[in-house]
């Protein structure tokens, strides 16, 4: 399994409750059309969580490509939102053990809540921290 994070363009708050509950729900569909097991998926108004279990043929970076360009073009083209959706290039995508798994999927369950005492710029600095990444 792979937790993926990806935020949006300068982390704008684009991501407001009613475009991201439709927007989640779009990614759900595609991945299920992709073929991609999507495992959990939420967010709040500038970043995504997922955790996704690769299938043999797909890698973590085809894998982001697929879910980060389709619900952007849709978000832009087809949903009939006003707003703009862009996504930053970068991605966070790190493998969990079987071990932290609900954790996990209860941690993103709960992004609202998670986000009221904590910013995503303070989270991604704690992942950043705990993870050695420069």
């Amino acid at each position: 399994m792979i937790h993926y994070v990806w935020s949006t363009k300068n982390r704008e708050p684009t991501l407001k409750d009613e475009f991201r509950y439709l927007l989640f729900e779009r990614i759900k569909q595609n991945a299920k059309t992709k073929k991609i097991y999507l495992d959990r998926i939420n967010g709040y108004y500038d970043h995504v969580h997922c955790i996704i279990s690769l299938g043999s043929d797909q890698t973590v970076e085809k894998v982001a490509q697929l879910i980060k360009g389709e619900s952007s073009f849709w978000f832009n083209n087809k949903s009939g939102f006003k707003a703009r959706l862009e996504w930053q290039d970068e991605y966070f995508a790190v493998s969990v053990s079987e071990s932290q798994l609900e954790a996990l999927r209860t941690y993103i369950d709960n992004q609202e809540i998670h986000h009221r005492q904590k910013t995503f710029e303070e989270e991604y600095q704690e992942f950043v921290k705990s993870y050695g990444f420069k």
